[in-house]
């Protein structure tokens, strides 16, 4: 007679699982064997086990993301469960359905303060949409069930947690009897649609508009021709969330990037100058950057209630799948004849790229410039490319450079801006994708987290792989980049570089050690050649490339509070202030458009002060 561990596989396989994450432990060591059972009989689940809980969690929300699946990743009782934590909330604030399987200490330990014995629900019940302990095998498959069905609703993770001693008992056949539910494992429809009266509102909305913009986010992938259809008939420019930049092709006229530190002039001047305002599948939570409250009337489609209306005051939420609702919604545009708005959104991008290409090919006296490294990557990408990120300086550098043509994937962690995810996420593309390049952009402290041991994950299972190519950038400056600058930015602090330094290790020996590719790169000379190795190369190769951590990463429009706090945190002795002064200037100038021309006066600012 089957266990509830084997039941519980099964039942994952029927949810349309093929893969899962894992860890072993003894918590979960009776489902372990369950797993090893039906992979020798030739009916189980592909098991990939990374070096840490936590890369599964971050690899089952990676999954999710690509692949439009439900994640799933299994680990043993509290410490392994705890570990997972951080890739779980990661899932939670991007909206990723993920489904979580923890071992727990037997039943009759539960209270009683027993050795790896905690009380997991209240532990997950603030970054789960459904957390469940099962008790009894008559309650296994309404746990299974509601757990992927509800993450799948309410696009978040889900809890299952299962005692050691549940997991080995036997599953009996569910007959008609109180508290005992028999469930199914169909998946719900979230192909929602508003009701026709909201549809013709949201209309008469757009219609109205002369100057309209589409923030479109992660929420509406798939829905690509979809909202290009929309935008043509309404003559709307496109901003795509960071999370987003694959749902619309670089090469739209009037698609201008990212909003924000890390976008584009045309995308803030389009803030700046929209009437109307259509929020699609985004929570985009950086409202400084949005129109003033009165400017723009504004729409917001999404499949999160709770989410709407939050970071702009809108005029009115339609709860519903971004594809369908534009699809009901598409009859009702009127084609606009004056495409003048749309049409200087594309004429700005025209200048932005080559401002882009400008700022990448300046040389720096301490290291590489990191941005000609992107965008000479840039100018490589295979077709079908997926690219990773970190949610460091690598963020920056990926929002202003690079450009994900149709086919292409690329992704980082969204709300939660995990330093942590480039590698995680790079590996378990590759494992949803094998037959396409992956390339993992990565600062040197994000490396050192969680990227060094993941090449072991790599070297574990790269024979399985169709396309063996996996390319590895990191950025090698011996600091904490991002954090430097925000310290300087936000806080008007000097860097500190107790905090802030990063032991230098050779990445590139780290990489040969393992039987890879290591190439070094130290001059900017060397950036093209190195891209084109690594293409060249059916394998995976770590570019280890020595870049300068001062190229400030400025946004397209300098605040004066942002001039003020980086001039601040220079006169408090920055250690690196001659070159960040050096290098800033040099940015400047290199724009070459009198819009910020002398906005920073970093230099001049210290003069003063001084005297």
């Amino acid at each position: 007679m089957a266990t509830v561990s084997d039941f519980v596989v099964q039942r994952v396989k029927e949810w349309g699982v093929s893969r899962i994450f894992a860890f072993p432990g003894d918590g979960i060591g009776e489902f372990d064997g369950a797993l090893e059972k039906a992979q020798r009989d030739g009916a189980g689940l592909k098991y990939v086990r990374p070096t840490h809980e936590e890369i599964c969690s971050l690899m089952a929300t990676a999954h999710a993301k690509f692949t439009g699946e439900v994640g799933v990743c299994v680990a043993t009782s509290s410490p392994g469960a705890f570990h997972m934590l951080n890739g779980l909330y990661d899932a939670q604030m991007d909206n990723q359905p993920v489904v979580a399987i923890v071992g727990q200490q037997g039943l009759n330990s539960l209270g009683t303060f027993t050795q790896q014995e905690n009380n997991l629900e209240r532990v997950f019940a603030d970054v789960s949409v459904y957390v469940q302990t099962i008790v009894s095998p008559e309650q296994s498959q309404a746990v299974v069930d509601t757990a992927f069905r509800t993450a799948t609703v309410r696009l978040g993770p889900a809890v299952i947690i299962i005692p050691h001693d549940v997991q080995g008992m036997k599953m009996p056949d569910l007959t008609p009897q109180n508290w005992v539910s028999r469930s199914s494992a169909v998946s719900p429809s979230i192909s929602i649609v508003p009701p026709a009266s909201e549809i013709v509102k949201a209309a008469g909305i757009i219609n109205a508009g002369t100057k309209v913009t589409f923030i479109v986010g992660h929420g509406a992938n798939g829905a690509t021709d979809e909202v290009l259809k929309a935008a043509d008939l309404c003559g709307a420019g496109l901003i795509t969330a960071l999370r987003a930049k694959q749902v619309i092709p670089s090469d739209v006229p009037h698609h201008s990037q990212q909003l924000g530190l890390l976008g584009s002039l045309p995308s803030a001047h389009q803030m700046s100058g929209c009437d109307t305002l259509v929020f699609l599948g985004t929570n985009y939570p950086y409202s400084q950057f949005l129109p003033k409250s009165g400017q723009a009337r504004a729409i917001q489609v999404d499949l999160k209630p709770e989410q709407m209306g939050l970071r702009y005051p809108t005029e009115l939420n339609l709860w519903g799948d971004v594809r369908a609702t534009l699809t009901a919604l598409i009859p009702h545009l009127e084609a606009k004849t004056d495409l003048s708005w749309q049409n200087t959104v594309a004429e700005e991008m025209l200048e932005w790229e080559n401002e882009m290409e400008a700022q990448a090919m300046l040389t720096y006296k301490d290291g590489v410039n990191p941005r000609r490294v992107y965008q000479e990557l840039n100018k490589r990408l295979p077709p079908q490319a997926i690219v990773t990120a970190d949610a460091g300086s690598t963020a920056d550098w990926y929002g202003h450079h690079i450009r994900l043509r149709r086919g292409m994937l690329g992704d980082l962690s969204g709300r939660l801006a995990s330093m942590l995810a480039a590698m995680p996420y790079a590996t378990a593309a590759k494992f949803a994708y094998p037959e396409r390049s992956v390339i993992c952009t990565i600062g040197d402290g994000a490396f050192q987290m969680l990227g060094m041991n993941e090449l072991i994950t790599i070297k574990k299972y790269l024979q399985e792989w169709e396309n063996p190519q996996l390319i590895i950038l990191v950025l090698h400056n011996n600091d904490l980049t991002q954090v430097s600058w925000e310290m300087r930015t936000e806080d008007a602090n000097p860097v500190w570089p107790t905090s802030q330094d990063v032991q230098s290790i050779d990445y590139a020996g780290w990489a040969e050690l393992l039987g890879f590719t290591g190439i070094r790169v130290k001059t900017d000379s060397e950036v093209a050649g190195a891209w084109d190795a690594a293409f060249a190369h059916q394998g995976v190769t770590i570019i280890d490339a020595y870049t300068s951590k001062n190229v400030p990463p400025l946004p397209p429009h300098i605040t004066t509070e942002f001039a003020k706090h980086t001039a601040e945190a220079l006169l408090k002795k920055d250690p690196d202030e001659i070159g960040v002064l050096r290098d800033s200037a040099k940015a400047l100038a290199a724009e070459g458009i009198e819009r910020i021309k002398g906005k920073l006066h970093l230099g001049q600012d210290r003069e003063e002060k001084q005297h």
